[in-house]
C-alpha cells in the first residue's frame, strides 16, 4: 500500500517538527478538520488565560474529529495553528509538541492573529489528513 511522503529537502532549514512537502498518492481519501479551540463538548472554554492549557484541549479535540473520520494525528499531512497575539508561543508549542511528534512530521503552518471566533480562545488548531482505503 502506498503511504503519504512526507520531505525535508536538503537546502531548506531541517527541522525534528515539521516537514517542507507531503505528497499523497492517488486512491487515499482526504479529511479536513475544521479549526478546533478549547472548548468542551458544551462548547465552555477551558483553560482560560492560559495558551499551554488551551492548546493541550485543542489538540485533544482536533484528535476527536481525527478519530471521528477514522484517523490519527500521524495520518495528518498539514496543520495550521493561529495565535491570538502576544501568547507565549514557546508554552504553546511545548504543550502541543508531544502530540504533534513523530519520525515524519506534517506540515506546520502557525501564524498571529488579532483574535479568533471564540470569546477568550487564545490558539486554534486545523487539520488536514490522509488515508488510504
Amino acid at each position: 500500500m502506498e503511504r503519504i511522503q512526507r520531505i525535508r529537502p536538503e537546502g531548506l532549514i531541517p527541522s525534528p517538527a515539521f516537514s517542507h512537502v507531503a505528497v499523497v498518492p492517488p486512491g487515499a481519501t482526504t479529511i479536513y478538520i475544521g479549526g478546533q479551540n478549547a472548548v468542551d463538548a458544551g462548547g465552555t472554554l477551558i483553560g482560560e488565560g492560559d495558551v499551554a492549557l488551551q492548546a493541550s484541549r485543542a489538540v485533544d479535540n482536533a484528535q476527536i474529529a481525527l478519530a471521528a473520520a477514522g484517523a490519527t494525528v500521524n495520518d495528518v499531512v498539514q496543520w495550521t495553528v493561529l495565535f491570538v497575539d502576544g501568547v507565549d508561543l514557546a508554552a504553546a508549542y511545548g504543550a502541543i509538541a508531544p502530540a504533534l511528534a513523530s519520525d515524519e512530521p506534517a506540515l506546520v503552518t502557525g501564524a498571529r492573529v488579532a483574535g479568533l471566533g471564540v470569546p477568550g480562545a487564545l490558539i486554534e488548531i486545523s487539520a488536514v489528513a490522509a488515508i488510504m482505503r
